[in-house]
């Protein structure tokens, strides 16, 4: 397994960060390499993604939500990728957004291109765009406030 850890500082309150992250659907508009997001249900999610050309399908199931806090995720088969974003304030008006994932790259392609740091770029490049998306808007697209409760072992 592979992973990468990366932040952003947003110029909007801890809740419109969060708010705006549980917006699956909206992936596409800030994160590069997703065609498309689905919401199943309130804790499963189906990607369509396409990374140096190849595209893949998989489902994600949402582990841990705590509002303004995190979400926690892992996939259900196909490509394995497990991940948490936290949501910190700073102060009224600021938040820091920090995204942690593990991934198990296929292929030559993907193994070179994590090797060669692409997937650790492509996550700060993801962090920037929702940045300037939600500061651009300055208020979420929409919201889901439930929480799923951490698995236990």
């Amino acid at each position: 397994m592979s992973g990468v850890i990366e932040h952003v500082d947003v110029s909007v309150p801890v809740r419109t960060a969060y708010d705006q992250w549980t917006q699956f659907e909206e992936f596409p508009h800030f994160m590069e390499g997703v065609q498309e997001v689905r919401q199943m249900s309130d804790t499963m999610t189906h990607w369509t993604v396409e990374i140096a050309g190849v595209k893949r399908e998989f489902d994600a199931e949402i582990t841990e939500q705590l509002p303004d806090e995190r979400v926690a995720w892992k996939s259900t088969g196909g490509t394995q990728q497990a991940g948490v974003v936290t949501f910190h304030r700073l102060d009224e008006d600021n938040t820091r957004v920090t995204l942690q994932m593990d991934f198990e790259p296929h292929g030559v392609v993907e193994q070179a291109g994590d090797k060669l740091g692409v997937v650790d770029r492509r996550t700060k490049g993801d962090l920037e765009r929702f940045k300037q998306f939600i500061e651009r808007r300055g208020q979420e697209t929409g919201a889901w406030r439930g929480s799923v409760d951490r698995p236990q072992p």
